[in-house]
């Protein structure tokens, strides 16, 4: 008997969005979405290139993280009047960052509904934080190509609601620390963070400087009144430059 031949291109990408009912998605974000802008912002890198290098969702995310960055900063800047830009770029990094979008992307039910290749899909991918994460931006993408910025930012508004008023309480007490030790591990980057600090200034008024060295390069630098404030800010800057 002959062998099944095996889609690929245009035949692969039908036949696997074909799978999956995305009606509940959808209704999940509040929105319509075409097909055709619906199956790119599903499209992972790895479904794509096995599949004779299809377009994917990449650009999606570039759009659908401005989108989420504008969105959730105007809304701290209006709500949060008396809190300072330190503190309201904080708390945005506490709603905005992978884990979070990660978490959002599970209430959805992003996961399901992910085209991947069959190397992510055999390794879970469909749970991967960095994965759901960027499904989330490409999604707001879509929703901004094709409904423009308001819809786009309501949609943002209604399902990061909760986050956004929990924000002081969670944004500012982030542990980057072990923030940034959780990213080392999703990109499989052997080793710890070190931490190294020096202080300035008399005693009773001290500024610490710390640097956090990932291999041989240092990837971030954060000030602080204490030694963990600093500690704690060069964590953050570096979990940024991965990101």
């Amino acid at each position: 008997m002959a062998r099944k031949r095996r889609l690929t291109g245009e035949a692969a990408l039908d036949a696997a969005y074909s799978k999956t009912d995305h009606t509940p998605l959808l209704e999940a974000w509040g929105v319509d979405l075409p097909d055709d802008m619906l199956r790119l912002a599903l499209s992972h890198r790895s479904f794509a290139n096995e599949n004779g290098n299809l377009p994917n969702n990449e650009r999606l995310e570039f759009l659908g993280d401005a989108v989420l960055g504008l969105s959730v900063a105007e809304q701290l800047y209006v709500q949060f009047p008396e809190r300072s830009e330190a503190d309201i770029s904080k708390m945005r990094a506490g709603v905005v960052n992978m884990y979070a979008l990660a978490d959002v992307a599970r209430e959805l039910g992003m996961g399901d509904n992910i085209l991947l290749g069959r190397g992510e899909m055999l390794t879970g991918g469909s749970d991967k934080h960095s994965i759901l994460a960027d499904s989330v931006e490409a999604m707001l993408g879509a929703i901004y190509l094709v409904h423009g910025f308001e819809t786009a930012r309501r949609a943002v508004l209604r399902i990061f609601e909760d986050r956004i008023t929990t924000a002081p309480s969670t944004g500012l007490t982030m542990d980057w620390k072990t923030v940034l030790l959780e990213k080392l591990s999703d990109l499989r980057i052997p080793g710890d963070p070190a931490y190294a600090s020096a202080a300035e200034g008399p005693a009773h008024d001290q500024t610490f400087h710390a640097t956090v060295t990932i291999g041989d390069t240092v990837r971030g630098q954060g000030t602080g009144h204490t030694k963990k404030e600093a500690e704690h800010n060069a964590a953050r800057e570096a979990y940024r430059a991965l990101s």
